[in-house]
């Protein structure tokens, strides 16, 4: 059984990867994912904002979208318990790769093109195999259209390409006005893998407070559909590697991921409820059902189900709508039968 897939140009033993969490924030806990032996380890986001100098900025970028960013599982701490320096986070990735030989891919979350390109350069000198950079932007001026937003993305992420020699994947939210439109630009800038997709952490309104409140609630399988669905309608019409990252949770969402088209599935939440042993417990449900279904490889099921080889390629979009729109009944008491 073949299980190995290739994912930014690097061989991976097998397609489970441990995308960016708290797990890596401690060299104990790049240890316990290491020995686990995912695919891949994507380490925690190095935050621009951490390398701001003066405790005015720090102040100004702790406050602003907080809420906003998949990694924040506990938020940013206090002034006082910052860490501003990128020292440790490189040493993480320098001491990763010389207890691991599994490939680690270090994470940038920013915003501004010089900052990243500068952070960049420092992760692919420690040693990262490759790069994934975390963008969020929220667009409040109401004076900024769509296009301006596309722009900057793209012109960031072109600089950051240009200036190091490791591969570079982008992991993007699924608001874009048209989402294929800007993973085919993405890719002709020199993007090697796309990751669908960042899960933004909403903000809650606390009643009796009077407050806005940060909220955590981790992904289910249900969370699996959006990107699940995306990457089956893109893979094979846009020369790139996929990565899944919302949603799995088992060796049958990993599945599902890899029929539609991915490369990868990556999985933080199922680790954080219950270990990094669900990896290799993972691997095993893979096993099971490719043997019991006649694939011998990871790379024969890819795509096989992605919207270019299914029976109906409209099932992945309007259509599917209006059948399950149209596909429930009510018994006498009003319940809806499906």
């Amino acid at each position: 059984m073949k299980l190995t897939t290739s994912y930014l140009g690097l061989t991976l033993e097998h397609p489970i990867v441990a995308s960016a969490s708290p797990l890596t924030k401690t060299l104990e806990g790049i240890k316990h994912l290491a020995d686990a032996q995912p695919g891949a380890i994507v380490m925690h986001s190095l935050f621009e904002e951490q390398l701001n100098e003066t405790s005015s900025e720090l102040d100004h970028y702790m406050s602003y979208g907080t809420e906003s960013f998949g990694e924040a599982l506990t938020y940013f701490p206090e002034i006082d318990s910052f860490d501003v320096g990128p020292d440790l986070y490189l040493e993480h990735i320098m001491k990763a790769k010389q207890y691991t030989d599994v490939p680690i891919i270090g994470s940038l979350n920013g915003s501004s093109t010089g900052g990243w390109i500068r952070f960049a350069k420092w992760i692919a000198g420690a040693g990262a195999d490759a790069l994934e950079l975390n963008i969020y932007h929220i667009p409040t001026d109401l004076d900024i259209n769509g296009a301006a937003i596309e722009k900057r993305y793209l012109d960031t992420v072109k600089q950051v390409v240009d200036a190091v020699d490791i591969p570079v994947a982008v992991k993007i939210g699924p608001f874009f006005s048209s989402l294929p439109n800007m993973c085919t630009k993405l890719v002709d800038i020199g993007v090697k893998g796309i990751v669908m997709f960042n899960r933004f952490y909403q903000p809650d309104i606390d009643i009796d407070k009077l407050e806005v409140a940060p909220n955590l609630t981790l992904s289910t399988s249900d969370d699996l559909r959006l990107p699940l669905r995306w990457v089956a309608i893109l893979s094979g019409k846009i020369d790139t590697d996929f990565a899944i990252t919302s949603g799995v949770h088992n060796g049958r969402d990993v599945l599902k991921g890899l029929l539609a088209g991915a490369s990868v599935c990556m999985t933080t939440a199922e680790l954080l409820l219950h270990g990094t042993g669900r990896i290799g417990q993972m691997r095993t449900e893979m096993i099971e059902w490719m043997e019991a279904n006649e694939y011998d490889s990871v790379k024969q099921l890819q795509g096989s189900m992605s919207q270019q080889h299914v029976v109906d390629p409209a099932a992945f979009e309007r259509s599917n709508y209006m059948k399950i729109l149209n596909s429930y009944k009510q018994d006498p008491t009003g319940k809806l039968i499906w």
